[in-house]
């Protein structure tokens, strides 16, 4: 695999256009230090009318809420965010690409009383490719409940998408990885279900899909879509609220959603097998025999790619065309 730093193309910086090798920046740039900084991670998928960005709008939002959250003055307005991600897609021959827009302090000074920090925003964006395999993505994720917990909402801010949240995160599921799992299940500080390690995750039980409610989670926005799809297009009715892990071991389906993990089946947590067992009958559910993450995956893919029939031409907004 091409590592990151080596590989032709642009980026954007603070309203130029970098060739991708030069892009560069201090090794005392504040946020390397400190993790004072936010970011988004944005997909862009290619369909029959073309590519677009998928709820780029939003991710802008959040990215600007994030910055606000953490005192960070911005000197770009939406529309500049937005653009910058169209044609960081037209300068690099993207048509299915990942992009961060990243927010950064600069190398002006160190330590926690620093004054006179430039904010630097930049936009990097490229091919993903196949986030995890195609059979975890059809038959689901083994996880296993952390050790470490989610963020508590007067320890760090939760509403923002900060870099220095994420040490968190990759700490869970290095060891999750290294004991020979998927994926793994962060709970608060009180004990309840919060997310997994970057996703946030769903349970389906007699019909009722259950989230989590957004105090020490992230609030998604794969999980705003999930959440809207659920209840506009297929009916069903959607919890958010307080959910204990044993609820996952007794659903009759678990996922996890987020931006570069789409939709994904969770088949088995802590050792227990989630929902039907491989080759008996799927429970039963409101969704015209097939699974209802399996339904969500095909809605989810229409939607992003933007195979708009009548049942879902009220999303187009979701979309931001890329002119190429």
């Amino acid at each position: 695999m091409t590592p990151l730093y080596d590989r032709d193309g642009w980026l954007w910086l603070d309203g130029e256009w970098l060739p991708w090798r030069e892009a560069t920046t201090h090794l005392l740039t504040h946020s390397l230090h400190y993790g004072m900084g936010c970011f988004e991670g944005v997909r862009a998928y290619a369909g029959p009318s073309g590519t677009n960005l998928f709820r780029a709008e939003e991710h802008v939002r959040r990215l600007v809420d994030s910055a606000h959250i953490l005192d960070i003055p911005l000197a770009f307005d939406t529309e500049t965010l937005l653009d910058a991600q169209r044609q960081c897609l037209v300068r690099n021959e993207l048509r299915d690409a990942y992009l961060k827009p990243t927010v950064f302090l600069g190398a002006e000074g160190l330590g926690l009383r620093a004054k006179g920090l430039t904010t630097h925003v930049m936009v990097a964006a490229w091919d993903l490719g196949a986030y995890i395999s195609p059979e975890a993505t059809a038959i689901g994720l083994r996880a296993i409940t952390s050790s470490w917990a989610r963020h508590h909402v007067n320890v760090s801010a939760c509403r923002a998408k900060t870099n220095g949240n994420y040490v968190n995160s990759i700490m869970a599921l290095n060891s999750a990885v290294k004991a020979g799992f998927d994926e793994t299940l962060m709970l608060d500080t009180e004990g309840y279900v919060a997310e997994a390690s970057a996703a946030n995750i769903f349970l389906l039980r007699d019909g009722v899909l259950h989230t989590p409610q957004t105090t020490s989670c992230l609030q998604g926005i794969t999980r705003d879509s999930v959440i809207r799809l659920s209840r506009e297009v297929l009916g069903l009715e959607v919890q958010e609220r307080r959910i204990t892990r044993d609820e996952i071991y007794t659903a009759d389906e678990a996922f996890v959603t987020g931006t570069a993990a789409e939709i994904l089946p969770l088949r088995e947590l802590d050792g227990r097998h989630i929902g039907a067992l491989v080759g008996s009958p799927a429970p039963s559910h409101p969704i015209d025999g097939h699974s209802l993450t399996a339904r969500l995956q095909a809605l989810y893919r229409r939607v992003t790619r933007g195979e708009l029939g009548d049942d879902l031409k009220g999303y187009m907004d979701w979309l931001t065309p890329v002119t190429t």
